[in-house]
């Protein structure tokens, strides 16, 4: 039987129309402002909202979100506030998707099972563990599916067909393509290649397929929305809150909705 955070999930990909799936970093510029942010995201149309856990060494990500974890450790973020501001959101948006992504460390240290409690009892859907690869399952796996949370996979461009098959077992809520091979926010790669890829995932799950790295403008998320079932905009955002920081909500709230128009009139 489904959790109400699956339900949540499968829900924003059964709306008729792609999913816009924004990121911004808990805590940045403080962990005071992060809840109008991600009220911004949600009133400007983002259908999931992911919430990146600061961490000391980012290394999937590009400078732009490199430097909001910065801030974030600089302003004194710890896990507790991060669980607070999901606490608050759910409270607010009963029904938005709201998934954790981040690294090993913070999400294992007090034991995955504690982390995946207090996850869960704070409202969140999803994990993206960035750094336990399918095969290290049972390092988080286990204790998230127990606690009714997704994990949601990576799958990149170098995931071969004999791979595939591990990324996907265990894996729900959607599978997130990383369109490059590098970081977050520094390229983006061709559509025709992004296109070839959601179709080879598709063909290997009934999960609904995000797309994301790279994508910066509505005419590059109306692009990749014509092919996926949803396309994650993270550095853009990240960008738009390190310029404007506490102050950022009405700013990203037009950001998003520029998104959320182009992706989801996609097709």
């Amino acid at each position: 039987m489904s959790s109400p955070a699956q339900n949540r999930l499968a829900a924003a990909f059964a709306k008729g129309h792609p999913a816009l799936i924004t990121f911004v970093t808990a805590g940045d510029p403080t962990p005071d402002a992060t809840p109008a942010i991600l009220d911004a995201l949600v009133e400007g149309g983002a259908d999931v909202i992911e919430l990146g856990m600061p961490f000391t060494d980012p290394m999937a990500d590009g400078p732009a979100i490199q430097e909001a974890n910065l801030r974030s450790l600089g302003a004194g973020t710890r896990t507790a506030d991060i669980l607070r501001i999901a606490a608050g959101f759910r409270a607010r948006h009963p029904q938005v998707p709201l998934v954790l992504m981040g690294y090993a460390n913070p999400m294992t240290i007090r034991g995955p099972e504690w982390f995946a409690r207090e996850a869960a009892k704070a409202g969140v859907d999803g994990v993206i563990c960035v750094d336990i690869p399918p095969e290290e399952d049972p390092e988080i796996g286990p204790a998230l599916r127990a606690a009714g949370l997704s994990p949601i996979r990576l799958a990149t461009p170098t995931t071969d067909t004999a791979r595939l098959p591990a990324v996907l077992d265990g894996s729900s809520g959607f599978v997130y393509y990383v369109s490059v091979a590098g970081v977050t926010g520094k390229q983006q790669a061709a559509l025709g290649s992004i296109e070839e890829a959601v179709a080879r995932l598709k063909a290997a799950t009934d999960l609904p397929i995000a797309v994301g790295f790279g994508v910066r403008t509505p005419d590059q998320a109306r692009a990749i929305a014509q092919v996926a079932d949803g396309v994650v905009v993270g550095s853009a955002l990240v960008e738009t809150v390190a310029l404007h920081g506490a102050n950022a909500a009405a700013a990203v709230r037009e950001q998003t909705r520029a998104l959320a128009d182009a992706v989801h009139s996609a097709r």
